[in-house]
């Protein structure tokens, strides 16, 4: 049946497919999901080849549904795939790239592996402070998670150095930056517990 797919496959195909995939994703229809992104993949392989950038987005869509199972080892290789297409097609100082990095950077925290972790969190960050600002939702997303990190591991000087650093830039920016409140949240009860500080920014 996938050969007779293959053969009739329109460069339309992996677009709705994941589109769907996506959409039984948020609705928890985790199988459904996973057998509209394969067939997704093998559409787009075989129309563009394997190490094609276009394929990265549905490799990490991919990536995405098997960390969320648990299923960590395949999520890895699939994640490493895609930020290895990312840098080869993108460079290394690209957004998409950092994206990948902290996809990276969640599964190793999620399995524990801190400096791992820690490593991939500080690659991404530099790229997004380089090319989309300090300022930007996704630079100062990684930043809470990186201290978030740090507080994890017992690093509680810089986890509030770099709480405070971001949410000096994203009390700025209330409400625009959807960050602000879970910053918030989190640098004040870092202080709270390691610091014995009053609560920064009150309310919005």
């Amino acid at each position: 049946m996938m050969g007779k797919i293959l053969r009739f496959a329109h460069p339309d195909m992996p677009v709705c497919y994941n589109r769907l995939a996506i959409r039984h994703y948020e609705n928890g229809n985790y199988g459904e999901a996973e057998i509209l992104l394969q067939k997704c993949l093998k559409i787009e392989e075989y129309l563009l080849g394997k190490e094609h950038p276009d394929i990265a987005a549905t490799v990490n869509n991919l990536a995405v549904l098997y960390a969320r199972q648990g299923r960590n080892g395949e999520a890895e290789r699939l994640f490493r795939r895609g930020l290895a297409i990312e840098e080869r097609y993108m460079g290394t100082d690209h957004p998409d790239t950092a994206a990948s990095i902290n996809n990276l950077a969640v599964l190793y925290e999620k399995q524990g592996r801190y400096r791992e972790a820690e490593s991939f969190f500080r690659r991404g960050l530099v790229i997004e402070e380089n090319t989309l600002g300090p300022d930007h939702p996704d630079t100062t997303a990684s930043m809470n998670n990186l201290a978030v990190l740090y507080a994890k591991q017992g690093k509680h000087e810089k986890a509030v150095s770099l709480f405070q650093k971001a949410w000096n830039i994203v009390k700025k920016a209330v409400p625009h930056n959807p960050n602000a409140e879970i910053i918030r949240k989190n640098h004040n009860s870092i202080r709270r517990k390691f610091c014995g500080t009053k609560e920064a920014g009150g309310s919005f």
